[in-house]
């Protein structure tokens, strides 16, 4: 599963590449693209007053990007039942490199209860891709 994107000028900084901190902003716009796409988006989490939490990032910075590059951001998830997760996702150049790549460690959060819960069938299928 992959989301297109083309890097604008917002997205740089003084340098005239992408911004450290936009390349989080850039994968968490492709997270909810994909957990959206898979039918458990924001209205789904409001629904059913669960969802995932971030609890750990770690990005690495390998190729810049610069101005209109267009990207693809992958998204993988390791089955798993248990309450901690991990999510690869990766920010693939168009010749094939990969300029960055970011592991999270996520939780399923019940916003009602405030706390970690063991993930539901229907957040598992969206982890399925």
């Amino acid at each position: 599963m992959s989301y297109e994107i083309v890097i604008k000028e917002q997205h740089l900084d003084s340098f005239g590449h992408v911004n450290n901190a936009v390349y989080l902003q850039l994968f968490e716009e492709a997270r909810w693209e994909f957990i959206t796409a898979r039918g458990y988006g924001l209205k789904e989490i409001m629904k059913f007053k669960k969802g995932p939490v971030i609890l750990e990032a770690h990005i690495k910075f390998l190729k810049e990007l610069k101005l209109r590059e267009t990207i693809k951001i992958t998204f993988e998830a390791p089955a798993t039942k248990s309450k901690v997760m991990k999510i690869k996702q990766q920010m693939i150049k168009s010749n094939g490199d990969v300029s960055s790549e970011l592991l999270v460690t996520i939780g399923f959060f019940d916003l009602a209860e405030r706390k970690l819960i063991a993930p539901t069938e229907e957040w598992l299928k969206v982890l399925k891709v």
